[in-house]
């Protein structure tokens, strides 16, 4: 049986003054609002103060809005999964959310895996995920080391030259 709530927001759909208050109790009713008011900035900014997930429900047009993106990513850093093509290559919002949630990386444009400051701050998060990294940093000591001391597993998505790296097999120990 389907919840209460979202069967009054789906005959609700087009009312933007309900869905404004629905969303502000429980942003993912977004999923259920029209398309309209998915795209409506007053109804999204809500919905995602209120819950950063229900940018998923976003429209794709505010998916590529900067400010939304940040909002959700404020709210919910992994989310940055969500946004634009054109945001996913944009530094200020891969570097909010790999701040907190280094996992992005994985979403992030090939330009920002291969920005020594994006990829430092999501490793310094989360070790592994140096191997969203481009093949050039995979490469740099620096970013080994840090990602080893984070998590030991990192050691196997260095390059070839990193592996067979003294002070890199030390820290193994």
């Amino acid at each position: 049986m389907e919840d209460a709530e979202v069967t009054e927001m789906k005959a609700n759909k087009n009312n933007k003054d309900y869905v404004l208050q629905a969303v502000k109790k429980r942003g993912k009713l977004l999923e259920f609002a029209s398309e309209e008011l998915q795209n409506d900035l007053d109804v999204v900014k809500t919905a995602l103060e209120q819950d950063g997930e229900s940018m998923e429900f976003v429209s794709n047009k505010l998916k590529d809005n900067k400010e939304i993106a940040l909002l959700a990513i404020k709210n919910a850093p992994w989310t940055a999964c969500y946004v634009s093509e054109r945001l996913k290559a944009d530094k200020d919002v891969i570097m909010e959310s790999v701040k907190t949630y280094g996992q992005t990386l994985y979403y992030a444009s090939e330009r920002l895996r291969d920005d020594k400051e994006v990829v430092k701050t999501a490793i310094q998060n989360k070790g592994i995920i140096i191997k969203y990294a481009s093949l050039n940093l995979r490469s740099d000591k620096e970013l080994a080391e840090i990602a080893i001391k984070q998590d030991k597993r990192a050691y196997m998505f260095l390059s070839k030259e990193l592996k067979e790296d003294e002070d890199i097999k030390k820290m193994l120990e």
